[in-house]
């Protein structure tokens, strides 16, 4: 029988992540002599299995074993699914677009976002990563500096152009390319020096992330 309910032959047995709970029935002797005693202890039976089955294991994206929550990240530059304006990519200025979002649970320490491209020819391309931002921040302006560390003591990665900060979008001509920036609310405060890349910042927030929500955005030469 699934989700690790079990009875046995001398009695009932359910085991859940190790711990279970047993009735002997040959150490109640000829107690059990009336009808509405074994009736008693089949109803214990079965409440014992269907607690049994119900047992499941911690999901590994959250504390509290649940899925995280969402947050909605939108942007006054663009609406998600659309194009992303030439001033906020390669053929242009290069500015970082500004970004805004609800606010998350209320257990966050700290903010973390990765923008990527999960259409560039050679896997995932890393155009931002930022960490490290305060939990009440809620936008972040367009144009954010390329440096490593921020007035708001936020820090920024290096994105896969070697760059530090933000990185638009250059992608070879052809179909159009989607950006995604990703917003991590987490449950503690990250030990990440500055210029970390997606997969040092990813492999930090495993277990810490209590809510998250992306934008996307798209771009075509």
């Amino acid at each position: 029988m699934g989700g690790g309910g079990a009875i046995s032959v001398s009695g009932v047995g359910v085991n859940c992540h190790g711990d279970s709970v047993e009735h002997d029935v040959d150490e109640l002797g000829e107690s059990l002599t009336s009808v509405a005693q074994i009736t008693a202890l089949t109803t214990l039976a079965l409440t014992s299995v269907a607690i049994g089955v119900g047992c499941t294991q911690p999901s590994p994206d959250s504390q509290s074993g649940e899925p995280p929550m969402s947050i909605t990240i939108t942007s006054t530059a663009f609406q998600d699914g659309q194009p992303i304006p030439r001033k906020y990519t390669g053929d242009g200025p290069d500015k970082s677009p500004p970004l805004q979002w609800s606010e998350p649970p209320a257990e966050t320490k700290s903010l973390a976002l990765i923008c990527d491209d999960p259409d560039a020819p050679h896997g995932a391309w890393v155009h931002w990563v930022l960490y490290g931002l305060s939990p009440v921040t809620r936008e972040l302006n367009e144009g954010v500096p390329t440096t490593e560390k921020l007035v708001s003591s936020a820090m920024q990665g290096t994105n896969d152009f070697g760059n530090i900060g933000y990185g638009g979008p250059a992608p070879p001509k052809g179909n159009p390319h989607r950006y995604f920036f990703k917003l991590y609310a987490l449950s503690e405060e990250l030990d990440l020096a500055p210029g970390a890349t997606k997969a040092e910042l990813l492999d930090a927030m495993k277990g810490k992330i209590v809510a998250e929500g992306q934008l996307m955005g798209t771009y075509q030469r």
